[in-house]
């Protein structure tokens, strides 16, 4: 197999693993879980948000180095790429700053308090977070598919 390919391969599977999980989180499991108690809710949330979150460790910067290391590596650097390159680039940025903002904002928040209320509005924050990231992956990914 290329690597070209390789790296390709690598770098759509982490886009699915992303924005999949963010899909699933935010329009199959948030909805499903209201028939449980508000307790039952926060601790589901929690492993939910504890495994999802890993993998986004591992996804976002396999996405990030891989989408750099086609341009430069193997497509002539930013200077050859389109626009649609220049906006999923961006986009993948701004992905990965969202999600930042959430594991060190309102997840770290949910996680370091006993609070009902305080875990409620952070889970609040993380649901129109991921929210944002869901829409801009998406667009991502129609961008990559376009190009």
């Amino acid at each position: 197999m290329n690597l070209y390919l390789l790296v390709k391969a690598l770098h759509l599977l982490a886009a699915v693993v992303w924005v999949g999980g963010m899909f699933f989180a935010y329009l199959v499991l948030r909805p499903s879980l209201g028939v449980l108690e508000p307790n039952q809710r926060i601790l589901v949330h929690t492993q939910v948000f504890q495994r999802f979150f890993r993998a986004v460790w591992h996804a976002m910067p396999l996405s990030i180095v891989t989408g750099f290391g086609m341009v430069f590596v193997y497509l002539g650097g930013m200077q050859s790429q389109g626009p649609k390159v220049h906006a999923m680039m961006t986009l993948g940025l701004l992905m990965s700053a969202v999600f930042l903002y959430i594991f060190f904002g309102p997840y770290r928040r949910f996680r370091r308090t006993t609070d009902k209320a305080a875990m409620a509005s952070a889970l609040d924050s993380i649901r129109k977070l991921i929210g944002v990231n869901l829409v801009i992956g998406l667009i991502t990914i129609v961008l990559g598919a376009i190009s």
